[in-house]
């Protein structure tokens, strides 16, 4: 077992590969999130994580992870929370300093997911997500095609949103919220927002029974619920080419960009940021009639 320390963390199996295509190792994967640290950690403190973990690598079948493994060292902070569809409470992990960042790096934790609410009250979301889901035949273009309708109709409304990609095949748009708000509030909003962008174009789908219909752009509205997830920005996804859920500009994304752009390998802490005024921006959601 080939073993050495960073920080607080005893490294281990350093040399297995977690990305085989790519012949990327577990050390790879932590130096990508320690090189990309002051990025994503602003969006994982104070939230509760879910973990999607790979011991064996990304072409072998995953778990994911809410409560804290055995044998989570001390220093590491933990949240409890009594989960009623678990029947029991779980113990989420809280990253908040690179040490942390590394231990989860070190357990093959390639996705980091975060919940639309911070920890001092996990019931009122600081962020509201239009999570853009295209079907085959569509795929990323039309995915662009619907978050740029998208922005259109919330810049409108008098709202800044900011884009990301999933990191696969699809567009995370997102609005900081203040204060007030609640789940089904939220889920409300971006499912008439959804509504309305359906009524103008052929292309897009807003309604649950329709998120299978070939060749459309689904505008899921539904994990604005307390306790699910979005795959945190910066955060390293599960597929063949170690891609990067990456947050960009409203211009870059009417260029001609594509998620294989953003990777391990190309993404760099040094790069301007576009979401940097994310958490300085918060909104307040207006009336809207479907």
């Amino acid at each position: 077992m080939d073993e050495k320390r960073l920080g607080k963390v005893v490294l281990t199996n350093t040399s297995r590969e977690m990305f085989p295509e790519l012949h990327l190792t577990k050390l790879d994967v932590i130096e990508y999130y320690l090189r990309i640290a002051p990025r994503i950690l602003p969006y994982l403190e104070e939230r509760a994580l879910v973990l999607q973990r790979f011991p064996d690598g990304v072409n072998r079948p995953g778990f994911y992870e809410k409560d804290a493994p055995a044998g989570t060292p001390g220093w590491v902070r933990l949240y409890l929370h009594h989960s009623v569809s678990a029947d029991r409470d779980l113990r989420y992990i809280v990253c908040d300093n690179p040490d942390t960042l590394i231990w989860l790096a070190n357990l093959a934790a390639i996705e980091l997911n975060i919940p639309l609410a911070r920890l001092k009250d996990p019931d009122a979301p600081d962020l509201l997500l239009f999570d853009i889901d295209p079907e085959p035949p569509a795929g990323f273009s039309e995915a662009v095609t619907a978050a740029l309708a998208l922005r259109e109709i919330l810049s409108n409304l008098g709202l800044l949103s900011f884009v990301k990609t999933s990191g696969k095949k699809g567009l995370h748009v997102v609005i900081p919220l203040t204060g007030g708000y609640s789940f089904s509030q939220t889920r409300n909003f971006a499912h008439a927002i959804g509504g309305l962008l359906a009524k103008d174009s052929p292309l897009i789908v807003a309604e649950l029974t329709q998120t299978k219909d070939q060749g459309k752009v689904f505008i899921d509205y539904l994990q604005n619920s307390a306790w699910k997830t979005m795959i945190a920005p910066y955060s390293l996804r599960p597929t063949g080419t170690a891609t990067v859920s990456m947050p960009v500009s409203w211009s870059d994304l009417a260029g001609s960009i594509v998620p294989d752009d953003f990777t391990i390998r190309t993404v760099h802490a040094g790069r301007e940021d576009p979401w940097k005024d994310l958490f300085t921006a918060a909104e307040r959601l207006p009336e809207v009639g479907r």
